[in-house]
């Protein structure tokens, strides 16, 4: 029998779980004890029929959502982790406020399909706490499409203080491509370069060349005072030599989009602000002196340096100066880059007892084909004869 890499270098006759975190825009798959994932992959499948990509959780019917997630998790089983998955648990990273549908049908998937022998759901925002070793922290998960915050204490989610908003990866990509449109209009030399621009390259825009910029800096701008530009750059699209200018007040100003407050007065230190408000006062230091970002989104270049200066200046405006009387806000800085380290968490958890005890088996799924579930009434009772949640 061909042994893979991984399980001729392993010392252990119990081979390690695969930990999965799936995501709108990239998924994280590995092995359970490993320090990193073996492969970010996109959340992506190309079809066989018309070579046309489709996103995996952009499927409207539940037939169409079950075949792209079969096609998916085939890919990362065969083509990136190269292990059978009848042979290995699994632990799947999500976050608290995934659809039941979701959860359910990635069930479905795996014991009916793969026929995998046990299934683990882990709240992402608990887990990545246990990459820090502490068990009460802010932890604010900023992904592709929405920021959660969710306040977590004694490794127990709060989630009657949860907060979520559309203010991630997407609102900063709409934002760079309405000012690119707007600069296309005063400049139509270069308004072809603008036209050809696909969501990938936006991204990648957004990535290479754009950076959070200050709380004075933004507060200049909108008073009017002048304030020195940052230099444009020259982005390559393409294999070819087309070449269009990015302006450097669209580098500075494409994340403002997520501390600008709507409406409603939120944006991202907002909801840090009011998950707070709704924990008990002797909740809200230890929170406010453990905050953890996680997600890709907070890997922009000042990013963390920008929530704290919006955190000090809200506490004391009059919207927060009565209600919180917190004048310090400290940051974690993990052990891992900050777009898997719910995955780290989790590869953390399979590593333990845990994943053998506290897992879904094939067995129990099969008989009533339900996966537990905190928001269901059924598994979350005191009522004798009726089994909890694990």
């Amino acid at each position: 029998m061909i042994k893979t890499y991984y399980e001729s270098g392993s010392l252990s006759t119990e081979r390690q779980a695969v930990v999965i975190e799936f995501g709108n825009c990239y998924t994280k798959v590995g092995f359970a004890g490993e320090a990193g994932p073996r492969s970010i992959v996109p959340s992506e499948v190309r079809s066989l029929k018309d070579g046309r990509t489709r996103k995996v959780f952009d499927a409207v019917k539940a037939d169409d959502q079950y075949n792209l997630l079969v096609e998916f998790i085939h890919n990362l089983y065969f083509r990136h982790l190269l292990v059978s998955p009848k042979d290995r648990r699994v632990v799947v990273v999500e976050s608290v406020l995934c659809p039941t549908a979701i959860r359910e049908m990635l069930a479905k998937v795996f014991f009916v399909h793969f026929e995998v022998s046990s299934l683990l759901f882990v709240p992402s925002h608990v887990v990545a706490l246990s990459t820090l070793g502490v068990n009460t922290a802010l932890v604010v998960d900023m992904g592709a499409t929405e920021t959660v915050v969710i306040p977590v204490c004694e490794g127990v989610a709060v989630l009657h203080a949860w907060q979520a908003q559309p203010l991630a990866a997407k609102a900063v990509e709409g934002q760079i491509s309405d000012m690119l449109k707007e600069r296309e209009k005063s400049d139509p030399l270069e308004a072809e370069g603008y036209n050809n621009l696909t969501e990938k390259i936006i991204e990648d825009i957004k990535v290479r060349a754009c950076f959070v910029t200050t709380l004075e800096r933004t507060q200049k701008a909108r008073e009017g005072k002048p304030c020195p530009c940052p230099p444009s750059i020259n982005y390559l699209v393409g294999p070819g030599s087309n070449k269009i200018n990015i302006s450097g007040d669209v580098r500075e100003n494409a994340f403002n989009i997520l501390f600008e407050q709507d409406a409603d007065q939120i944006s991202v230190s907002t909801m840090m602000l009011d998950a707070i408000t709704k924990c008990p006062i002797d909740m809200r230091k230890p929170l406010a002196e453990n905050i953890l970002l996680i997600g890709g989104t907070s890997m922009a270049v000042g990013m963390k340096a920008r929530i704290q200066e919006e955190l000090n200046f809200l506490v004391s405006s009059p919207q927060y100066s009565e209600k919180l009387k917190l004048r310090t806000f400290k940051f974690h800085t993990p052990p891992a880059k900050e777009n898997y380290t719910a995955w780290l968490g989790g590869a953390i958890y399979g590593a333990t007892d845990i994943v053998s005890t506290r897992s879904l088996s094939k067995e129990a799924y099969l008989k009533d084909r339900k996966v537990p579930d905190w928001v269901s009434l059924i598994y979350n009772t005191l009522n004798e004869g009726v089994k909890r949640s694990v």
